[in-house]
């Protein structure tokens, strides 16, 4: 998968010291992030970004279909920079961990339908990852 700055200086977008360190902050594999999380990260890199500037920015890559917002179960954003392969996500109901899986996509036939015009599938799977799972088990 290439990477989301790589992808950003293909489209030859503009990048500031502010949306480089944002940017950067989506790098890695399984990066389901809010945009707190990404705020921390690109802080962590360059201080004087503001709060303001995450959120305009993660507001423009969605738009321009750089990243893909996405509502977890608890109510908030994380932003998703894997565009490039179609996938689902397993999701930790426990500590809100999110993982990329590639599995199958499942497809509706003709009949299931009803006439709506497929364009895009979004599958969750929810789960409780081993980590929760072992605390869980000892806290009994």
């Amino acid at each position: 998968m290439e990477s989301l700055v790589a992808r950003l200086r293909d489209r030859e977008w503009r990048l500031t010291a502010q949306r480089r360190v944002i940017a950067e902050a989506m790098t890695g594999q399984h990066v389901h992030l809010t945009a707190d999380e990404v705020f921390e990260r690109a802080r962590a890199a360059l201080p004087e970004v503001s709060r303001a500037t995450v959120y305009n920015t993660l507001h423009e890559l969605v738009g321009m279909g750089e990243l893909l917002e996405m509502t977890h179960a608890d109510g908030r954003k994380r932003y998703d920079p894997n565009i490039e392969e179609r996938h689902h996500h397993l999701v930790c109901v426990d500590c809100g961990r999110m993982l990329d899986v590639h599995a199958d996509d499942p497809d509706l036939s003709d009949d299931q339908r009803h006439g709506f015009e497929l364009l895009d599938i979004q599958v969750t799977f929810r789960a409780r990852c081993p980590d929760c799972a072992r605390e869980g088990a000892t806290a009994s």
